[in-house]
């Protein structure tokens, strides 16, 4: 089951088809799988 609030995770930088990039990685409390859309000035400080 999904907990659906948000949470600091450890993730990688992928980039999407569309070419954004987004920080992906799995929920630390119910490990399900986890994608946040990144801005530029975010990837730049990864």
């Amino acid at each position: 089951m999904k907990c659906k609030a948000k949470r600091q995770f450890e993730g990688t930088v992928v980039t999407l088809k569309n070419g954004r990039n987004a920080a992906s990685g799995t929920c630390p409390v119910c490990g399900t799988k986890v994608m946040r859309i990144l801005g530029k000035a975010d990837v730049a400080a990864s």
